[in-house]
């Protein structure tokens, strides 16, 4: 512990974890320094620098409250939150939905919501009618599945960033039927920046990234013997499929938002104005 320099520190530090009695917390630990050593070594930063860095990391903090997650928005702009559910839920088995990242703006307990009702409280919008079937891996309807749903409105903002908005909108939670079977109207999403006002933000700034998302709709399902499936649906066409600021966009998550015009819809209520139809079946995977 004495006379310590750039090439034994790490071996030091992580000596001191030697008595973690949690074999997975030490794995954790020893693996972040060692790292993390790694790369201070790789860059070699200067000490003026490293305090920049932890101003940054400060400030980030900082931005965090009960509406906004600044950290989640930076794992998700390094790759991070992708890297992680690449992991996590590796792809393969082409009845079981893709997952993707979880974004800032999630809110736990949403309202509850009927089958078919529409969510754009307090929000206009082109009108979006989303329908859907809940299925296992074999094919089957899962019944009282629960979806939480979340979306930005047609200008591209969350009801969270929205402080004149009285209560939710745009999000909901809905459960399944017993055909496994879901539906809701909402308002058609359109592209957005994610908030640049933070230190997120200024980092794409001054590294020639843009901030912008293409259109989607979250959605988070859950039951009992499943694993929970977080993931988006986005809009086919939408100009930043390729160029996602958070990474996110899979082939499978990509779909037609369907121009219809005014008459008849799905599930029978007539329009007088066009609008647009997304269908997206899920399938879950056994936990």
């Amino acid at each position: 512990m004495r006379n310590l320099n750039a090439d034994n520190i790490t071996a030091a530090v992580n000596e001191q974890f030697a008595g973690c009695e949690d074999p997975r917390l030490k794995t954790l630990l020893d693996g972040l320094v060692k790292h993390l050593h790694a790369y201070i070594r790789e860059v070699q930063p200067s000490e003026a620098e490293w305090t920049q860095a932890i101003d940054f990391l400060t400030r980030t903090g900082q931005m965090c409250d009960d509406r906004r997650q600044e950290f989640i928005l930076l794992s998700d702009t390094l790759g991070v939150t992708m890297l992680v559910d690449a992991i996590n839920h590796p792809s393969g088995d082409p009845l079981i939905t893709e997952s993707t990242v979880l974004g800032p703006f999630y809110v736990a307990d949403p309202p509850q919501a009927n089958q078919g009702e529409a969510i754009d409280w307090g929000v206009e919008g082109e009108p979006l009618f989303v329908e859907g079937d809940v299925r296992d891996a074999q094919g089957e309807p899962l019944a009282n599945v629960v979806i939480d749903v979340w979306q930005s409105d047609s200008e591209g903002f969350y009801d969270v960033q929205k402080p004149e908005l009285d209560g939710a909108s745009l999000r909901a939670r809905f459960t399944t039927d017993d055909q496994g079977r879901y539906a809701f109207w909402t308002v058609t999403p359109s592209p957005y920046p994610i908030p640049t006002d933070g230190p997120v933000g200024k980092m794409l700034e001054l590294t020639g990234r843009h901030p912008y998302r293409p259109a989607h709709v979250h959605f988070m399902l859950m039951a009992p013997g499943y694993e929970t499936l977080v993931t988006q649906v986005f809009a086919e066409n939408d100009p930043y499929l390729d160029s996602d600021a958070v990474f996110g966009v899979k082939d499978s998550l990509v779909m037609e938002y369907a121009q219809r015009p005014a008459g008849q819809a799905p599930d029978g209520k007539h329009m007088e104005s066009p609008y647009r139809y997304l269908r997206y079946d899920f399938g879950l995977k056994a936990s």
